[in-house]
C-alpha cells in the first residue's frame, strides 16, 4: 500500500481493526522474534522490548520513511507472565489461573520513523469471574483462545468472564487507542483531520 502513513508490524487482525478505526491508512505484515521472557524481567518491560524489537526488525526489514508502529501484550498474575499459550495443557492451565482472580494486561506501543522514536504502555487490570473447568474446556474448544495473550480474547466470547475492568479495553485487545493517538500526534499523524467540522456544517 504505497500511500500508507503507518505500517503495522503485526498481523492481528485485531490491531488492524483498531488502526482502521481510527482512520488510519496502514499497510501490515506479521514479524517474528523471539518472545522468551528475560529472567526476571516485569511484565511491562517485557511487553515494551518485544514491540520495540518488532518495530526494528520491521524497519530493518522495509527501510524507508514509513512510520513503523509495533505493539505487544503481555498478562501477567502476580509474578508470573502469561503469553500465548503453546497448548491445550498450557491454555487451560492459564484459564485456571486466572480464574476468580485480578490480573493485569501490559500492552507496549511503539511508533518509529527513520529519525526517532516514541513509546507508551497501557497498563489495565481485569477481574475474572469463576470459571469452572469444563466451561473453560468448551472454550479452549471454539479455537478462540489459542492465540491469545492469557489463553482468552476480551473482544470474543472470552469477555464473558469479565467481571470487571479498571483501565483500557482497547489495550486488552492489543492496541489502545489512546496510547496509540497520542504517538500518532506525536509523530505529526493527527487521527482527526484538519477541517472535519467545517465540511459537516
Amino acid at each position: 500500500m504505497a500511500d500508507s502513513l503507518v505500517h503495522l508490524a503485526s498481523a492481528s487482525p485485531r490491531r488492524r481493526d483498531i488502526l482502521a478505526s481510527l482512520g488510519i491508512c496502514h499497510s501490515w505484515e506479521g514479524v517474528d522474534i523471539d518472545e522468551t521472557p528475560l529472567p526476571d524481567e516485569p511484565a511491562a518491560e517485557m511487553a515494551l522490548r518485544l514491540a520495540l524489537n518488532k518495530a526494528r526488525e520491521s524497519r530493518r526489514r522495509r527501510g524507508g520513511d514509513v512510520a513503523i508502529l509495533g505493539a505487544d501484550t503481555v498478562v501477567a498474575l502476580d509474578a508470573r507472565l502469561f503469553g500465548k499459550p503453546s497448548c491445550r495443557k498450557e491454555g487451560l492451565a492459564m484459564l485456571s489461573e486466572l480464574s476468580g482472580r485480578v490480573h493485569k494486561v501490559f500492552t507496549a506501543v511503539v511508533l518509529g520513523t527513520a529519525s526517532r522514536e516514541v513509546d507508551a504502555i497501557s497498563a489495565t487490570d481485569v477481574r475474572f469471574r469463576r470459571i469452572e473447568p469444563e466451561e473453560a474446556l468448551r472454550y479452549w474448544d471454539t479455537g478462540e483462545p489459542a492465540d491469545k495473550a492469557g489463553a482468552y480474547a476480551i473482544q470474543g466470547l472470552g469477555g464473558m468472564f469479565v467481571e470487571k475492568l479498571t483501565g483500557s479495553w482497547s489495550g486488552v485487545v492489543g492496541l489502545p487507542v489512546f496510547e496509540t493517538a497520542r504517538l500518532l500526534r506525536e509523530i505529526g499523524i493527527d487521527v482527526l483531520p484538519a477541517g472535519a467540522s467545517s465540511r459537516r456544517s
